[in-house]
């Protein structure tokens, strides 16, 4: 094992110690206890099963049957949650062959942020996190079930049932994913459409068309932001069974795998051992794989915020300290979209998940020694699955890539660091996705040009008011201050000015998440503006740099002298639902923290 990893999770372990073990407590009391269905009155009982058919009434009728809630975060809003549709029927289906009953026991909000980029909508994408959690929670607290299906892929689903799911962390509980659409429109050709039009050379009717073909398909988008981050976590983790995150929806292999998760579910329930509920797999072995897992695929930024969160559900705490450690000696081992131009697709293709998780076991990069939903042990994910007939096996992961401008072993990286990297000084601290962004582009040292809003830095950009070198600084973009939207909005015209020779740069206390591109972006600065951070007190002007190399952020002002510049957002806090969100923006915490409602599982 790495020094850097095992010095790393053990300073977790240490920690965390506490919290952990009230937390293991709770899922103790929860075990001994066991799922009440043989215990509700009668009246409860019948309630719980009177929509089931004859044959589920009676298996929950007695005692033995194992009953599998499926909490689903189904919609037709998202291109990869569409094909869950069907999923609940198939896994009843599969369940009743084993003998067993699986209900659906709730459903989860799942907003798509590529229909609220830049929109008010976009204020609740954060916090639907935390309601997904609550929402997971509302469903399983029936009390009826031995274990979970959770079906969810994408930005704050994965996340959010997840943390939903560890407050039953003594319940198995394995997610079942759906995989991404087939290629489309490169993702490089459709950014240079968007670069076009930001440019004003091609008109909307371009623009669509290329976004249409690009998005065109039941499944997840194929490029490699947070959707696909999620899944890549959940196999890291050991969460979902191996090697079938990116597997078509229309592949014969994806139902043949949705069958299997049912079958491993039950038999990790009938096993009888606590250590196969999900609260006991996610330990801090699990949590330093997905964050080793994040670096070495070059991530999505979400997952700075994200996993802090997810950790701290099981007691475990983390930061982005943690993260920035391990990304010194993690290697990064994939380009795909946007920090290079193949799809998942393609990454899936050329070995994927199974060759990168062999790679670094390998290299002593990841932890072996970790109970996963298939068993004991990591290298079992170091294998891709094979249907022959109607028989579905696991075989090796391929000792080669299939595409050494995708994936490469860990011996010979794209490059020796991992694609997250932490920068911190006068002005916070905050994360740069520096797997999408050139060596050359890297570093900076230029005026501010401070922006309070994306539609105000459109303006400045189209009235030919941003030229030459500049640090963009977007302020009051936090949780507190209006949920920390994604600003993707910037991106392609941030991106035209560089492309043009100008030096620019981002400085902003909200997210642009996995689709961060080709620009030098420090994101999710902590403490964020209305909670008083110093991003509040830049003026236009200021000399700021954003080192990503060495780690820095500063500004060569006298911040100290100056009073934080004040907004009024009242206006922001009302329309499309952003009212009911009050006590979100007042009780969350920051983004370092994880930008969470609630307090870390076992701190009381």
């Amino acid at each position: 094992m790495h020094a850097t990893l095992h010095a790393v999770t053990e300073r977790i372990k240490q920690r965390s110690q506490t919290r952990r073990q009230r937390y293991l407590d709770q899922l103790s009391r929860a075990w001994d206890q066991g799922p009440q269905r043989g215990s509700l009155s009668c009246s409860n009982l019948a309630h719980g099963m009177a929509g089931c058919g004859k044959a589920d009434k009676d298996a929950l009728s007695g005692a033995e049957a194992r009953n599998l809630a499926i909490v689903t975060a189904y919609n037709d809003m998202l291109s990869a949650h569409k094909p869950y549709e069907t999923y609940p029927e198939q896994l009843r289906a599969a369940a009743r062959a084993r003998g067993a009953v699986a209900q659906v026991a709730g459903a989860v909000p799942a907003m798509c942020d590529g229909v609220t980029q830049g929109q008010d909508g976009m204020d609740l994408s954060l916090f639907s996190r935390d309601v997904i959690a609550l929402s997971t929670a509302v469903g399983l607290s029936h009390n009826m079930f031995d274990g979970a299906l959770c079906l969810g892929i994408c930005d704050k689903i994965v996340p959010g049932l997840l943390i939903g799911g560890l407050a039953f962390g003594h319940l198995p509980i394995i997610f079942v994913p759906a995989g991404p659409m087939p290629s489309g429109l490169p993702n490089k050709e459709k950014a240079q459409v968007r670069e076009a039009h930001a440019a004003g050379q091609v008109g909307r009717d371009a623009l669509l068309a290329a976004e249409s073909a690009a998005y065109h398909a039941p499944g997840t988008c194929t490029f490699y932001g947070t959707a696909n981050s999620n899944q890549m976590l959940l196999e890291f983790m050991g969460l979902q069974l191996p090697g079938g995150s990116f597997i078509n929806p229309e592949d014969p292999l994806r139902p043949a795998l949705t069958d299997a998760a049912v079958e491993h579910l039950i038999s990790l329930v009938e096993a009888q051992n606590p250590a196969h509920g999900l609260g006991h797999m996610l330990d801090a072995r699990a949590v330093v794989n997905g964050i080793v897992g994040l670096l070495a695929t070059g991530g999505s930024t979400n997952h700075t915020i994200h996993l802090v969160a997810i950790a701290a559900a099981a007691g475990l705490e983390i930061s982005w300290s943690d993260m920035a450690e391990l990304s010194k000696v993690v290697p990064l081992l994939a380009r795909v979209y946007p920090n290079g131009a193949a799809d998942v697709n393609a990454f899936h293709h050329a070995g994927g998940l199974p060759f990168m998780i062999r790679e670094l076991l390998a290299a002593g990069l990841l932890h072996e020694d970790v109970q996963t939903v298939v068993g004991p042990g990591l290298s079992r994910f170091a294998t891709t699955p094979v249907l022959t007939g109607d028989r579905l096996s696991w075989a090796p992961a391929p000792d080669r890539s299939g595409d050494y401008a995708v994936l490469r072993k860990a011996a010979d990286p794209f490059q020796a660091e991992g694609g997250i990297a932490l920068v911190e000084g006068d002005l916070g601290r905050a994360v740069v996705k520096v797997s999408a962004v050139a060596p050359e582009h890297r570093s900076i040292t230029a005026p501010a040009r401070v922006f309070t809003s994306q539609d105000a830095f459109v303006a400045a950009y189209q009235a030919g008011a941003l030229e030459g070198d500049f640090v963009a600084v977007l302020s009051f973009q936090g949780p507190v201050a209006r949920g920390m939207p994604e600003l993707h909005q910037l991106t392609p015209y941030l991106a035209v000015l560089q492309d043009r020779g100008a030096k620019v740069a981002l400085v902003t206390d909200g997210r642009m998440s996995g689709a961060s591109g080709k620009v030098l972006a420090a994101l999710h600065l902590s403490p964020e503006a209305a909670a008083g951070g110093a991003i509040a007190k830049i003026r236009d002007g200021d000399l700021i740099t954003v080192d990503a190399e060495n780690g820095l952020l500063s500004v060569d002002a006298d911040l100290e002298s100056r009073p934080a510049a004040a907004l009024d957002l009242s206006s922001e806090h009302a329309g499309m639902g952003r009212e009911l969100f009050s006590a979100f923006r007042t009780g969350v915490g920051p983004a370092e923290s994880g930008a969470c409602l609630f307090p870390p599982a076992g701190a009381h």
